[in-house]
């Protein structure tokens, strides 16, 4: 072997060994995660609370319109989070698991979407028939995520509608 096939394969050796090294040192604990999603989770659910604010006595009133607005922001924001939570480093070990998650959170996304169609088009009991998949997709996701120990990414469909 020549000497410049020998630095050559050295070379890769080390560029490997390096890449290698950077992607082991790149890893994401569980609790790392954590603590970059809770702020985002925070953010979303004090706009979902100021959004959402007073949707149950709009729908009880019949101000569907009025809520049908509010369901459709309430989605931007859900989506917003979403994008951002999955922009995140993720523990090699949850990718699976909170690909899941992020698989509920898109469907809530939807269904606050769909909810605000169905008031729009003054479907109450279309847009309450949403509201009973939403909270069983809340909860679905929440299970996703027990192992986290999420506070603020974790929902609670009570305090949403």
């Amino acid at each position: 072997m020549s000497r410049r096939m020998l630095i050559a394969a050295a070379a890769v050796v080390v560029l490997v060994l390096a890449v290698c090294s950077a992607a082991f040192a790149a890893e994401v604990s569980r609790e790392e995660y954590k603590e970059a999603a809770e702020p985002i989770c925070k953010a979303s659910a004090k706009a979902n609370e100021r959004i959402l604010a007073g949707v149950r006595k709009e729908v009880k009133k019949g101000q569907l319109k009025t809520a049908a607005v509010k369901f459709a922001k309430a989605s931007r924001e859900q989506a917003q989070t979403l994008r951002e939570l999955e922009a995140l480093p993720q523990p090699s070990a949850d990718e699976a698991r909170l690909a899941k998650w992020f698989s509920y959170l898109k469907i809530e996304a939807d269904l606050f979407a769909t909810a605000g169609k169905k008031l729009k088009a003054g479907d109450k009991p279309g847009a309450e028939h949403v509201f009973t998949k939403l909270s069983s997709n809340i909860n679905k996701a929440n299970v996703q995520v027990l192992p986290f120990g999420f506070v603020h990414c974790r929902l609670n469909a009570a305090k949403l509608s």
